[in-house]
């Protein structure tokens, strides 16, 4: 995750703390010495929608294997004894999962900081109550427009008015929430909507994310921005951001999936304002760039563990036979070992980029996607061919 709004005005949140610090910078090298990596738990495959670029391939039922609750009690454990610091529940959508509230309430009275991916529809205000009685940290929502826009990304009618209302169900309550936007061709222009939203319903955080080719999302390659396009999208992204800060609105931007994105802003920075620019640099040395398979992984429904949540087609182990801080901490797994100490096995523009210690090496998957080597060029970077050479005022 890129904080604009860390990078731009130095205001603090909560995720900050594991983004930009030593820690940080040390997980990046694979040596992080106060626990585990943030864990996506994709508790279940089951969906009530059919989203177009779901990762995770969701479909109507729980899929076969899934984790029993005696077995995701032990999944828990581990966790715990690994000292992970963030459990993200993911699915499918997780709240379809019959055991989930039992078992987010047995994972927060552990220690664990629990937080909630999901697609909204569900969370009536008796739901969005129990999240909070629970103690779950934050709530993230999706929504990728609005009104027809949001229900043909998902697949069901409807689906945008039964997100909005979790989404103020949530607030009702005071459980911490935000929104999630995928932006893709198709959607790029409702960004201003979207922005319009979060002040007309004091939304107090959005995350913006970068498509990722993998499960369904795989067959969108074709419809992500050019480089031209992704470049103005941050342009509009900055400048939006700014014009919230100026209206006083306390609301948290960030975007995911590409770390571009904080060169691209750094640069921007440079230009406009130097002596931020290099308070930018230094955050963005302390966050180190991608940390999949470092300070980020994921675990299935079926036990499964994975460098992140969009490398569901690599295993590293699963839970069910060894304990999770056992794979994560196993080298002997040539991807993760790789992923550990990337720089040399990269290629490409990847491999010679000048900035490739603030991003290290960026979303790996993508490259995959597109040229069929996990260490090639990710084609989403829209950095130009002076940027990555070090022309830092092109």
């Amino acid at each position: 995750m890129i904080s604009f709004t860390k990078l731009l005005f130095n205001d603090n949140y909560f995720g900050d703390s594991l983004r930009y610090s030593n820690e940080a910078r040390g997980a990046t090298a694979g040596a992080r010495r106060d626990g585990g990596p943030v864990v996506v738990w994709n508790c279940t495959r089951a969906c009530n929608l059919q989203c177009r670029h779901c990762y995770a391939g969701a479909g109507r039922e729980a899929a076969p294997g899934e984790m029993t609750t005696p077995e995701a009690r032990d999944f828990l454990d581990q966790l715990v004894a690994f000292r992970v610091p963030v459990l993200l529940l993911s699915g499918g959508e997780p709240l379809v999962r019959p055991d989930v509230f039992d078992l987010m309430a047995t994972a927060v009275q552990q220690g664990l900081r629990v937080t909630l991916s999901t697609n909204g529809t569900l969370i009536d205000r008796s739901t969005a109550r129990e999240l909070k009685r629970i103690g779950i940290s934050y709530v993230g929502i999706s929504l990728d427009g609005v009104e027809t826009k949001h229900d043909a990304f998902r697949g069901v009618r409807g689906s945008f008015q039964a997100a909005l209302e979790g989404i103020r169900n949530c607030l009702a309550v005071n459980q911490r929430v935000g929104l999630r936007f995928t932006i893709s061709r198709n959607n790029v222009d409702q960004l201003e909507e979207i922005f319009y939203l979060l002040q007309e319903e004091n939304i107090p955080r959005a995350c913006f994310y970068h498509l990722v080719y993998s499960g369904r999302g795989s067959e969108l390659a074709g419809e992500d921005l050019d480089h031209e396009e992704s470049r103005a999208t941050m342009d509009f992204l900055i400048d939006a951001t700014r014009r919230l800060k100026r209206m006083g609105r306390e609301v948290e931007i960030l975007t995911v999936d590409n770390h571009a994105d904080g060169i691209y802003l750094y640069l921007r920075l440079l230009r406009e304002d130097p002596e931020r620019a290099a308070s930018v640099r230094e955050l963005l040395r302390l966050n180190g760039g991608n940390r999949s398979g470092i300070a980020i992984g994921a675990v299935d429904w079926t036990g499964a563990v994975h460098p992140d949540q969009f490398t569901m087609h690599h295993s590293l182990g699963n839970v069910r036979e060894r304990p999770f801080g056992t794979i994560w901490t196993d080298l002997s797994h040539p991807l993760l070992r790789g992923l550990r100490d990337r720089k040399p096995l990269l290629k490409g523009r990847c491999a010679t980029c000048a900035w490739l210690g603030l991003c290290n090496g960026n979303c790996r998957v993508r490259a995959e996607s597109v040229a069929g080597d996990f260490w090639d060029a990710d084609p989403a970077c829209y950095l130009t061919e002076k940027e990555i050479a070090g022309g830092e005022l092109a």
